[in-house]
């Protein structure tokens, strides 16, 4: 067996079964699924020991208390047994090839991993714009700076994500996602698979208010991702807007300027303008 699908999931018992049904129709069965119950209440378990007596997939159920998506997935990578790794959210579905498609690419060297599409369905893509042209390898931020705005499918190696787990910040229940992908960025590339692999809804009227909550809950992981952002991003009008908010949310959690390794003087004082309009407008 070569591939963990993990699903972390917080009660979502209903909408489980469009993942597990989606997982039952794959063409390829070489995958277990692993599922990271982050202290749900509305009997998850249950649904899943059903699945698991049907025995059609194999299916590993672990609970543990709520802490939130990034260390559900660290119990993930550190409980998985594969070569490779995919995160299926619960509300999600993979197209019925995803898995073969994934275990036919090949993949060494300095390659983390997998990079596909996420569609609104089979055939069309959930937001944004394709993969540019011709572009056969590539960093995940690489892509973005090139003009792809879109969501991803990611695939990973184990072994690259057992490097790079996400910080544990005590009183915070989530970290950015790309706070860790820039971080593998800076030493691998991914395979680029111009295919939507996962199928999932298009968010629900209040993604605004629920990002600003997540901010407003989590402002150190926030700061990690603005501070390394306003590092790795090529002087431009997006350096500046991270600028901005690096200086933002240095104030907002308790850090020093002169604390963060590699911003320059010269960068910090070029965020000012970005902080005092993020000020103005009540934007964080």
């Amino acid at each position: 067996m070569k591939l963990t699908i993990f699903t972390p999931t917080y009660n979502r018992k209903e909408l489980l079964k469009r993942a597990y049904e989606s997982l039952k129709a794959q063409t390829c069965k070489d995958f277990c699924w692993l599922i990271v119950d982050d202290g749900s209440a509305d009997d998850t378990a249950s649904s899943v020991e059903e699945w698991t007596k049907e025995g059609i997939i194999p299916i590993e159920y672990l609970y543990f208390e709520n802490g939130g998506k990034m260390r559900a997935h660290n119990r993930g990578v550190e409980n998985c047994r594969t070569e490779w790794f995919l995160c299926l959210d619960s509300d999600d579905r993979l197209v019925p090839d995803a898995v073969e498609e994934i275990l036919r690419c090949k993949v060494g060297g300095n390659i983390a991993g997998i990079i596909a599409h996420k569609g609104r369905s089979d055939t069309e893509l959930l937001s944004g714009v394709g993969f540019p042209k011709d572009v056969k390898r590539s960093t995940l931020y690489g892509l973005y700076l090139k003009g792809f705005k879109g969501e991803t499918t990611l695939v990973f190696r184990t072994d690259v994500l057992r490097r790079y787990p996400f910080p544990e910040i005590e009183g915070e229940k989530y970290v950015p996602e790309d706070y860790i992908y820039d971080k593998i960025d800076a030493e691998y590339e991914y395979i680029v698979l111009d295919r939507i692999l996962t199928v999932c809804e298009l968010m629900s009227e209040g993604y605004t208010d629920s990002v600003r909550r997540l901010k407003e809950d989590n402002k150190q992981a926030w700061y990690l991702y603005y501070e390394q952002r306003a590092r790795i991003t090529p002087m431009s009008l997006l350096k500046l807007k991270y600028l901005g908010f690096y200086r933002l949310y240095a104030g907002m959690s308790g850090h020093a300027l002169k604390e963060a390794d590699g911003i320059s003087v010269w960068d910090k004082i070029l965020g000012i303008p970005g902080e005092m309009i993020l000020k103005l407008t009540g934007k964080i």
